[in-house]
């Protein structure tokens, strides 16, 4: 699988990369060996690029992904983290979903057993980072990225940022960037600072090409990278009927409508909407690769083949000419 470079850095990423938040019991309980099964099925598909989180699981992401990465050499792969939210143990006894509301922890099936907080200072940096490490259990982190820093733009460019430059001085991260479901403050980042790449989730999809305004030609002028997540906007790209998601809501029927329209000219080419959908930001130059989250050994050999399929030219030009893409989107 190709491998694409970082900005000016030396860190590599491969097109397709493993998001293990799902590994992480997004939404539902992933069974321990499932979780390492998902991961094993990624090696064997030449995926050498692996992204988790604390946030995943209340590091139950970090302490599977680095469990069944620690068997390789380490050299031989490349594993981002993330840091904007520390995590605080609970009392014992305490009793909560690791937020303090929710019926599941964000989002994620897992024991309340630590309170996530918002930490965008130098020491809560410095803490994230070393306690990553010890639930990973690996030496380094190759990617930092600053982790929806939408609410904390202040202490993010101010005190997050510096902290993480420094760290990438000094050899203990080898890349670092920023990662949002938006693109504004993502384009102020590579404007204002001399982060690496930036994570891109939602924002450059068969339905939302809102990081071609800005965002990409802004990262294509300065040298610096995309990794694009997202690429099924949370599910109707992957199967758009009535009920399916666009970026965790109920979709407008505006959009599904859209994404039939989208489906119907893919299949006439033969192509099925998902490998469309995949392979539409690897086009751009600034496109370093796409993250795709997984939770079994099936979808990963799923998302390996679609990343495989030719896709004609005449397949984009006709999205374009049906109105269905931006002139300038591929």
């Amino acid at each position: 699988m190709r491998r694409n470079r970082l900005g000016s850095s030396a860190v590599e990423v491969t097109e397709l990369s493993f998001g293990a938040a799902a590994i992480g019991n997004l939404f539902t309980v992933v069974e321990p060996a499932r979780a390492a099964a998902a991961v094993d099925a990624a090696w064997d598909e030449g995926i050498r690029y692996f992204d988790t989180a604390p946030h995943y699981g209340l590091g139950l992401s970090e302490r599977r992904l680095g469990e069944a990465l620690r068997g390789w050499p380490r050299d031989t792969f490349t594993l981002s983290t993330k840091v904007g939210r520390v995590l605080d143990p609970l009392p014992a006894g305490a009793t909560g979903s690791g937020n303090g509301s929710d019926a599941l922890s964000e989002g994620f099936a897992v024991p309340a057993t630590h309170r996530r907080r918002w930490d965008f200072s130098a020491d809560g940096v410095h803490r994230s980072i070393e306690d990553s490490l010890q639930r990973l259990g690996l030496d380094r982190i190759d990617i930092a990225y600053l982790h929806d820093p939408d609410d904390h733009a202040e202490a993010a460019f101010h005190e997050a940022y510096p902290a993480l430059e420094k760290l990438r001085a000094q050899g203990v991260v080898g890349a670092i960037g920023a990662g949002m479901n938006q693109t504004a403050m993502l384009t102020r980042f590579l404007r204002d600072t001399d982060i690496d790449v930036v994570l891109c989730a939602g924002r450059y999809t068969l339905l939302d090409q809102s990081a071609l305004t800005e965002l990409l030609p802004e990262a294509a002028a300065r040298g610096r990278s995309v990794v694009v997540g997202g690429v099924f906007n949370s599910g109707l790209l992957a199967d758009p009927r009535p009920g399916a998601t666009y970026d965790y809501a109920a979709a407008p029927l505006s959009l599904l409508d859209r994404a039939l329209r989208i489906k119907a000219v893919t299949e006439g080419h033969g192509v099925p909407l998902r490998a469309a959908a995949l392979h539409y930001p690897l086009a751009h130059p600034a496109v370093a690769g796409v993250l795709v989250g997984t939770r079994s050994p099936d979808e990963v050999r799923d998302a390996a083949a679609l990343l495989r399929r030719e896709i004609p030219d005449e397949l984009w030009d006709e999205l374009r000419a049906e109105g269905l893409l931006t002139e300038n989107g591929h």
